[in-house]
């Protein structure tokens, strides 16, 4: 018998000309009611169990006092925000080795997740990306009008289209591979603090 193996062009052709012709649409995804609680509160307690801490802040300067109080010994502090100018600026920063010895990082999250404790960055915030990974401390300024209830509404916003790097950070670097113990600051930063601030 000669079997002739068909070639990959006729293949193709029988799969394009077999096709549904029905398309389904994507599910769309509901939007759920509004927690009853305060968004700002559950954002704060799903913060606080990530090993995170949130901070009200009157305006930059008390935002910069904080940084001072909370990590007096620092002497790098790179800022990708504007508000506050620590000691080195995100604007002189072209690649990620220059990172690689930052005490405290400040950045600002487009917006905050109460269901999680989540804060949604950017490469637009971040500026070099690694901003977020090398610091030891994190500093977010966060606009707490800015909090949306949960992932569904956070993925609407997000607007992933229009950026290149993206992630969301709950809290600081974490591990409980190792005798199912907690360490923090493993694999990244190794404290997260939220301060309230709007933007300018």
């Amino acid at each position: 018998m000669n079997l002739k193996t068909p070639s990959r062009e006729l293949i193709l052709a029988e799969i394009r000309r077999n096709l549904p012709e029905a398309r389904v649409d994507y599910p769309r995804i509901p939007i759920f009611a509004t927690p009853p609680r305060p968004l700002l509160e559950l954002f704060e307690e799903n913060l606080k169990k990530a090993g995170a801490v949130a901070y009200a802040t009157s305006n930059a300067a008390d935002a910069a006092a904080k940084i001072v109080a909370l990590h007096p010994h620092a002497t790098v502090v790179c800022s990708a925000v504007p508000e506050i100018a620590g000691t080195r600026r995100m604007d002189d920063v072209h690649e990620p080795h220059a990172l690689a010895d930052v005490d405290v990082g400040i950045l600002r999250a487009q917006f905050g997740v109460a269901e999680n404790g989540a804060i949604w960055v950017t490469e637009e915030e971040l500026g070099v990306t690694a901003l977020g990974f090398l610091s030891q401390h994190l500093v977010v300024l966060l606009d707490p009008a800015a909090i949306v209830a949960d992932m569904h509404e956070a993925y609407r916003r997000a607007q992933l289209q229009r950026t290149a790097y993206g992630c969301f950070m709950a809290g600081p670097s974490a591990t409980a591979d190792i005798e199912a113990t907690l360490v923090h600051g493993a694999q990244g930063a190794r404290s997260l603090d939220v301060f309230y601030l709007p933007r300018a």
